[in-house]
């Protein structure tokens, strides 16, 4: 990720709703959920809900995949470990132990290098 890039992430994120949408996707997972559903949990009508959603979209941060009638949306955990990757890329001029906390809780979200939880 480049710095133009990161920057047109945080733009999409710099919006109340679209990052409420953004935290629901990453916690239904991969599973994702649906248009009406996804307005219904963050309390916004669905013309409104599309509008977030394109917004997210072109910013890379949602995807979207249509089952049978319905749009499943789901954060993409590609894209998000894009940008913290661009923002620990240059962590603390070497000194691991300055970085030691942001990279501990990132292990409360899976495997991380060397495949420890």
């Amino acid at each position: 990720m480049n710095q133009s890039e990161a920057l047109a992430v945080f733009a999409a994120l710099s919006q109340e709703t679209r990052l409420r949408i953004v935290r629901t996707l990453v916690v239904a997972g991969p599973v994702g959920m649906a248009a009406g559903a996804l307005a219904e949990q963050v309390e916004v009508s669905p013309s409104n809900m599309s509008f977030h959603l394109k917004e997210l979209e072109r910013a890379g941060l949602v995807t979207q995949q249509r089952d049978s009638r319905s749009i499943i949306y789901r954060a993409s955990g590609e894209r998000l470990g894009d940008l913290l990757r661009f923002l620990m890329e240059d962590c603390c001029g070497g000194r691991a132990e300055i970085c030691a906390p942001a990279f501990a809780m990132a292990q409360c979200c899976g495997p991380v290098k060397g495949g420890v939880k």
